[in-house]
């Protein structure tokens, strides 16, 4: 499952959709892989992350961090990367504990990282910090970002793994196993002969993208934005 940044109803909507396509088919063991970035810019990150947790004791899962899994931890003790957080979607994951916004606005990042570190339970934090930085799965590496070209899988750094665009995106050849990623918006997921990202914009698009694997199958399952207006309609 791609990115979901806050937003618990996509969240739902979509593992609704995993469990009614799971009763379809014949029975398999399965797994649930969450592409990281469920934090930050929507509105509900704080129940996403114990919907999550929550998940992980209902089904088989594997977690694997984001660059905004990244930025919040780090900025837990580094007041500057804090400030990079609250500016690319963070100010939102701590509204959704609690802090109020005349705090996160008044400019002192001390008092603010204090607030933060106090309002997040640390079972949360420690939930974020045992993510991975990358799934291996038969043929298939998962990963939230992509992975360095010209580096073998296992010796991949994690900023690369959390972080990366290029040369990510536009290398052709083999990467060592197909890679399923998110972090990288499109409308509609990203396939490629050695790639396919699934992060089709959650908080921008209202759309949230799963592919399922089997073998040689490969098959995708959303949650819209707009299916959920029809059904509150």
């Amino acid at each position: 499952m791609g990115d979901i940044h806050g937003r618990l109803d996509l969240f739902e909507q979509l593992l609704q959709t995993i469990d009614a396509d799971d009763a379809r088919r014949p029975r398999a063991q399965t797994t649930i892989i969450l592409l990281g970035d469920l934090v930050d810019r929507g509105l509900e990150s704080a129940a996403v992350v114990a919907r999550a947790r929550r998940l992980e004791r209902e089904r088989n899962v594997e977690l694997i961090q984001g660059n905004h899994e990244e930025m919040m931890l780090v900025g837990r003790e580094d007041p500057e990367a804090l400030r990079g957080f609250l500016r690319f979607g963070g100010m939102e994951t701590l509204l959704s504990y609690g802090i109020d916004k005349a705090v996160l606005l008044s400019g002192d990042i001390e008092d603010v990282q204090r607030r933060m570190n106090a309002a997040i339970p640390e079972e949360d934090f420690a939930f974020l910090g045992r993510f991975k930085k990358m799934v291996r799965i038969g043929d298939y590496a998962f990963v939230h970002a992509g992975v360095r070209p010209d580096m073998p899988l296992e010796h991949q750094m994690g900023r690369d793994c959390r972080w990366i665009r290029e040369p990510f995106l536009s290398h052709r050849g083999d990467f060592g196993a197909f890679v399923i990623h998110g972090h990288t918006i499109t409308p509609e997921p990203d396939v490629c002969e050695n790639r396919i990202g699934i992060d089709t914009g959650a908080f921008i698009h209202g759309t949230l993208t799963a592919i399922g694997l089997e073998g040689t199958d490969r098959w995708f399952l959303q949650a819209h934005e707009d299916q959920l207006s029809r059904k509150v309609g």
